[in-house]
């Protein structure tokens, strides 16, 4: 028999925590590790217990759902299903990005359909779309960084480069800003991102990586690594028209001639 899927509810009104949890009840296989009642205590409960799922509100006074997910993604990214009462923008928004979303109030069957979606996504945990996805969410209504504001819910553009990346860590996911990426090598399907002293895995090919990354920011040497460009000291001639590229942290790497010029670029 499979281990139960962990699960935790994140809401500020005890009716709607009550009707997620009774529903729970009656799922064999979920078993519920707690609940928060805000945005603080979700946070706190999210890292100590790391649930596979997360039935998560978005709006919440002081720390609303999407910064309890930028709090605590450095340490766990659970699967979430969004609760929410915000009108058709927001909605907009889940449809596109969020596994799934509970529109307040929703009936037994939307909520086993959520539920049914949760599923899988776990089951499916060597798949990081759902994460990549989520990503894309939280920094569509959220500037990433120090001074963001609180997100408004507003539809706006989005950057078409990756400010965020899913990586696994300790049979977990979370997430590594693309800011402290300071080089990135292939490894089959796979692309491992060394960032300071560390190297993390992610589901992406170089060329995925390449057409996500921000050109003026990052420049692929070699058809097996691309660098973050002002990581770079300096750059050596060799024989045959390559180079060697040092960086400041005395990793070496090789510059095919092949990508030269767009490094200079």
């Amino acid at each position: 028999m499979s281990a139960p899927i962990t699960a935790v509810i994140v809401d500020d009104e005890s009716l709607a925590r009550d009707a997620i949890r009774l529903r729970l009840e009656h799922e064999p296989d979920i078993r519920l590790l707690g609940e928060a009642a805000n945005g603080f205590e979700a946070v706190k409960l999210i890292e100590a217990e790391k649930p596979d799922v997360v039935f998560l509100d978005v709006k919440m006074p002081e720390l609303d759902g999407f910064e309890v997910i930028d709090r605590v993604s450095s340490v766990h990214l659970p699967i979430v299903v969004f609760v929410t009462a915000h009108d058709r923008f927001a909605i907009r928004a889940f449809e596109t990005h969020a596994l799934d979303y509970l529109l307040k109030p929703f009936t037994v069957e939307r909520f086993c359909s959520a539920l049914n979606r949760a599923r899988l996504a776990v089951a499916k945990a060597g798949d990081d779309e759902t994460h990549q996805r989520l990503i894309a969410l939280l920094d569509r209504e959220r500037p990433a960084g120090p001074g963001r504001q609180p997100a408004a819910m507003i539809p706006r553009e989005e950057s078409p480069y990756l400010v965020r990346l899913a990586v696994r860590r300790n049979q977990r996911i979370t997430l590594v800003r693309v800011d402290d990426v300071e080089w990135i090598e292939s490894c089959a399907n796979y692309a491992r991102l060394h960032v300071k002293n560390e190297a993390h895995l992610v589901r992406m090919t170089m060329s995925e990586l390449e057409q996500r990354l921000d050109p003026g920011r990052f420049a692929r040497i070699h058809r097996s690594s691309i660098v973050r460009i002002d990581c770079v000291k300096e750059i050596v001639p060799e024989l045959h028209g390559d180079f060697t590229l040092s960086l400041h942290d005395g990793t070496t790497l090789r510059l095919s001639r092949n990508y030269r010029a767009r490094l200079q670029r």
